[in-house]
Order: structure tokens, then sequence, then C-alpha cells
């Protein structure tokens, strides 16, 4: 994972509940660039090769045991091999006792220390899958995200065509927004995609004529939604007379998002159409695609037709 981006300790402190043992500085002006965390066994068994000072490191109940058992004075150089390397933090599992000269040694080199009743396992885990959403590649862009059915929906279109005011029909329709105007894309994973609203745009919709709504306020809690998988993309365009539309949907488009291909589904706009109903459709047969069935190929298959028509398989680069 690129070091482009990066999370301040003290975010994690607050979003994750660790208790606070030592800290060199204030904390928000602490910063982590790595996903990656450490168990430092192989530093205390004597070994420094590959070892990475950007990773977080883990004492836990194994690391702690070890230094208890091979005396006092192996323990504080196995300590010392790991402190004069300046970790960027230390975390100590299920709430084991830190040892004055531990504490001696993060003063000494700066190393923040931070301590949780979780254990090892579990505390890495959760870190690594917060700090993979913190420190991932993104990017933002113009259009609207909705959960509809279960399904993260990405409405995109020209300016003016209609997308605010589609998203408001799906929310009376009991769906949910994640971001209007605005949406911030997250690469979490090789095949995840998360979006997201800025905080300061939040829950809020601009619709020309009326001005900017709160949905949050006006339809309730159930409304609205903080991050959404990108399940799929629904990009809105002015009927064109001379362009010739898929009928039947078996014409598998995708789109290209930070890597990462998502099925696309261009829906032409003109008077008398009813986004919202057509949107919601395209969100639950693309959920019923993922599950395996296919209602296109169905058809043809019961008219015998089936064999006579490949699917074809398009891409479009996302714009960066």
């Amino acid at each position: 994972m690129s070091d482009k981006y990066s999370v301040s300790l003290e975010k994690i402190i607050k979003d994750n509940s660790f208790e606070t043992l030592y800290v060199p500085k204030n904390p928000a002006d602490i910063y982590i660039f790595k996903q990656d965390v450490n168990r430092p066994g192989l530093i205390f068994a004597g070994y420094t090769g590959f070892f990475d000072p950007a990773r977080v490191q883990f004492l836990g109940l194994a690391e702690m045991e070890y230094l208890a058992s091979i005396g006092s004075e192996a323990a504080e150089e196995s300590l010392l091999r790991l402190f004069e390397r300046e970790p960027v933090t230390v975390i100590i599992t299920r709430n084991l006792d830190c040892s004055d000269y531990l504490l001696n040694l993060a003063k000494r080199f700066n190393v923040p220390v931070l301590r949780t009743a979780e254990t090892t396992s579990a505390c890495m885990s959760s870190l690594i899958a917060y700090l993979s959403l913190e420190l991932a590649e993104r990017i933002t862009r113009h259009g609207v995200l909705l959960e509809i059915s279960g399904e993260g929906v990405l409405i995109l279109g020209d300016s003016g065509i209609g997308k605010s005011e589609t998203a408001l029909e799906l929310i009376k329709r009991g769906h949910r927004l994640i971001a209007d105007d605005a949406v911030e894309i997250k690469r979490v994973s090789a095949k995840t995609l998360v979006g997201s609203a800025p905080d300061n745009i939040r829950h809020y919709i601009e619709l020309r004529g009326v001005g900017v709504i709160n949905a949050r306020q006006l339809f309730g809690m159930s409304a609205v939604k903080t991050t959404e998988k990108v399940d799929m993309v629904v990009q809105l365009e002015i009927w064109d007379d001379q362009k010739v539309y898929d009928r039947l949907g078996l014409e598998n488009e995708h789109i290209n998002i930070l890597g990462i291909n998502v099925p696309l589904v261009v829906v032409p706009v003109k008077p008398g159409r009813n986004l919202a109903v057509i949107i919601e459709a395209a969100a639950m047969n693309n959920r019923q695609k993922k599950m395996g069935f296919n209602a296109a190929e169905e058809l043809l298959k019961n008219l015998g037709m089936l064999e006579e028509i490949i699917p074809e398989e398009n891409e479009i680069e996302f714009w960066t």
C-alpha cells in the first residue's frame, strides 16, 4: 500500500479506545503511514533484518512471557533492540503490565506506548482493517452514492441531468443516501471499493430551485448511511435517438475505478422516464446476477436463442 495517505495517532487512539501510557508529543502531530503491523519476536530473538519502524508493534502475552523467561538482563537487551529502532508506536494488549524499564526506553527514544484490553490477534485484526480504510488509495468524483436494496449504487452524469432529484425519490422509496455531489471512493482491498461523503457535506443534497436540504433531518436516521461498497455504477445520459441502447442486458459493461472493474449500466434520460424506479430495478437485477441468475439469459434460453448470442464484455476507464 502506498504511503501517500496518513492517519494521526490521536484519531487512532480515539476510534479504537486505546489507553495512552506514554506519548512524547501531541498525538495529533504523530502520523501512521503503514497499514501493516508487526509482532517483534524476531527482534527479541536477535534478528534485526527487514524490520520496518513505520509499522505499529504489538506486545502480547507471548512476547511478555518470552521476555520474562530469558532473565532481566537479556529482556532489557531485547527491549533496547526494539526501541532503539524507534518504532512509530508500541501497543500492549490484554492490559498486561508495562515495566518501568519499557516506559523509560519509550521516553528515551520518543516512542508512543498504548494499551488495550483486547487480545493480540483481535486487536491486530481490527487495527489492520481500520488502517486499510483510513490509508486506502482514493479519489473524489462528482456523483451520488446510495444504498439501494443492499447494493451500493454510484450514479454519475453531467451536471443538471437529475442525479440529486433521483436520489431524493429513492430516499422517499426507503433507500439510503451515502453522498451527494462529491463522492470519496477508497480502494480498501484488491476487490472492494468503499464510498463516503466528505465530513463537511455529509447528508446534504442540493436541489436546483429548492436549495440545500439535510436528508438526515428531513427523513430521519434510516435515510442515511456513512459508508457503502460501490457494487455498480449507473451512468445517466441524455437520450440520443441515433444511439442503439442495450434492450436485453446481455452486454456486460464495466467501468474501471482505481484498478477494479465495477458493473456499469447506462440509463438514457428523457421526459416520462421514472429514473428512480429504473435504477431501483437495475440494482436488484445486479444483485440477482451476483447470485447467479440472469433474466436476459433465462429469456433467451426459453426462446432457444441463447447459443446464438454471445454476451460482450466492455470496459470503460474511470476518468482521473
